[in-house]
């Protein structure tokens, strides 16, 4: 892959409404955020693929973060994370394969929480802090709308 190609990246997500961008091809890493998206009141994080170049859509997965912003509803039974975009729900890697979480489970930073399919794209939720699953509100294959409850959880 060339300057161009990442430039071109750089470009398409800096016009878009996309917040992070974690992209890997096996020997480069680049990850773009926006701290302004998730620092805004009401800013609109929902990512819109159809903004990324075409090799971009085709062959690598966007990993979507937890951000202060969609992680935003706080009461006594802990945090609401909530979808970051329209998609579907995936609570495990593939039909046969145990959930990524469940009730009770004590979650890293880092660790992907479940996948969302969008456009055919594969982006994982991954966890921003350390926490325990409260509750699972989605159920696998659920098409899920941007800022539906997925998770309440408890910071460690």
């Amino acid at each position: 892959m060339d300057d161009k190609f990442f430039l071109s990246i750089v470009d398409k997500f800096n016009s878009s409404a996309v917040a992070e961008l974690d992209f890997s091809d096996g020997n480069t890493r680049l990850l773009l955020r926006k701290e302004s998206a998730f620092k805004r009141e009401g800013a609109d994080t929902a990512a819109s693929c159809a903004e990324l170049p075409s090799a971009m859509q085709q062959d690598h997965s966007v990993h979507l973060g937890i951000s202060a912003h969609t992680a935003s509803a706080v009461n006594a039974a802990g945090e609401k994370i909530t979808s970051p975009i329209v998609a579907t729900f995936y609570s495990s890697p593939g039909p046969d394969a145990p959930p990524f979480v469940k009730t009770g489970t004590q979650i890293k930073a880092g660790q992907t929480l479940c996948i969302l399919e969008a456009m055919k794209m594969m982006n994982h939720l991954e966890a921003e802090y350390d926490c325990e699953i409260i509750e699972v509100h989605a159920s696998s294959g659920e098409l899920v709308e941007y800022g539906q409850e997925l998770f309440t959880v408890k910071r460690n």
